[in-house]
């Protein structure tokens, strides 16, 4: 908004509803984010789907607010950050966590939680449920290499990007 004095806009939201949305485009969406209005304001589904304690951080990280992906720089790399743009986008994230954990304790991989995508479908930035640290991982494989040692840092670090809407 500083840059553009506009609020983000995405092509990829378009005709999906969310209290975010506070005007529409041709084909576009203009967002501002929301405070997470409902009551579940916990991932205690994924938790107990899987029957571990999942770190604290991953609760609020996705609990605190409605938005929708938000696309950054960290160190050299661009991601997009996952958000909940609304209710059947919440469950949807849930089913992909317990998905993406039960595929990792299949595999005997230590449990982790997505939280950013990056331009290679193979390789995400997750939060490791053990220790708590920012890694990016390759999907289904033991490669991950430690980037932040926690969610504020990472946070701290990322840089906004802004992509023009067509």
């Amino acid at each position: 908004m500083e840059q553009t004095g506009l609020p983000p806009a995405s092509v990829e939201l378009y005709g999906i509803p969310s209290p975010c949305i506070t005007r529409t485009g041709e084909s576009w969406v203009y967002w501002e984010p929301q405070v997470f209005p409902f009551k579940d304001k916990s991932l205690d589904k994924v938790a107990t789907a899987l029957d571990i304690e999942l770190q604290p951080m991953i609760h609020h990280f996705y609990t605190t607010q409605l938005a929708g992906d938000m696309k950054a720089q960290f160190q050299e790399h661009t991601l997009s950050l996952i958000q909940v743009w609304n209710e059947d986008d919440f469950i949807r994230l849930q089913e992909n966590l317990i998905g993406h954990l039960v595929t990792q304790k299949r595999l005997k991989l230590s449990p982790t939680l997505f939280i950013a995508t990056l331009n290679s479908d193979l390789e995400m930035i997750s939060l490791c449920n053990l220790t708590g640290e920012i890694i990016i991982e390759k999907f289904g494989s033991k490669e991950r290499r430690v980037v932040s040692p926690d969610l504020v840092s990472f946070i701290q670090q990322l840089n906004p990007v802004i992509e023009p809407v067509e």
